[in-house]
């Protein structure tokens, strides 16, 4: 394997373990088991598993926004607000481990991605937050914006773990109408 392929094969193992069993239950050998590389190969691609972790965070935070981003360009109001919460759905559907993976880490302390976890906060929340403020200048658009973050990500899990036969439009109608 190249070294990138190597890379991303650790990555998609890690972050489905992580997923699955939480952080602190997964073990490097675990990983590289998963990964079918040797555990040194993790060590040499991200130093420790702290290092893998943040990685894992780095790049979903970055592809989040971006699809985020990209979703709600040159919308305004309530059309915005339904695109970002339409993309945010589909990013759940697409890459359901790392949503797991941020819901379980995102109010942990103490971590050393505290970081990058402010970063999703800042950036993926933030696009969010824009939108509110224009929408409802009245409400206070960084708890609005969490509200409306975390009950999209968590109703998109709910849907894929509990209700995968409903569509995605039906889910994003159910959110939009609690959130309007």
């Amino acid at each position: 394997m190249r070294s990138t392929d190597t890379r991303e094969h650790i990555v998609e193992a890690a972050l489905a373990l992580v997923a699955e069993r939480g952080f602190t239950a997964t073990s490097v050998d675990d990983i590289a088991s998963a990964a079918h590389v040797a555990k040194g190969s993790v060590f040499y691609n991200f130093k420790s598993k702290a290092g893998l972790f943040e990685a894992i965070i780095a790049e979903g935070v970055s592809r989040l926004t971006v699809a985020l981003r990209t979703a709600s360009d040159g919308r305004h109001g309530r059309e915005a607000v339904e695109a970002l919460v339409g993309e945010l759905l589909r990013q759940v559907q697409q890459h359901p481990d790392f949503a797991k993976v941020m819901v379980a880490e995102a109010f942990r302390t103490g971590r050393s991605w505290q970081d990058s976890i402010r970063q999703l906060r800042d950036d993926s929340i933030g696009t969010f937050a824009a939108v509110v403020a224009e929408e409802w200048p009245e409400r206070d658009p960084s708890i609005t914006a969490a509200a409306i973050f975390g009950g999209t990500l968590l109703a998109g899990l709910e849907w894929l773990a509990f209700q995968p036969d409903r569509s995605l439009d039906d889910v994003r109608r159910a959110v939009l109408s609690a959130v309007h």
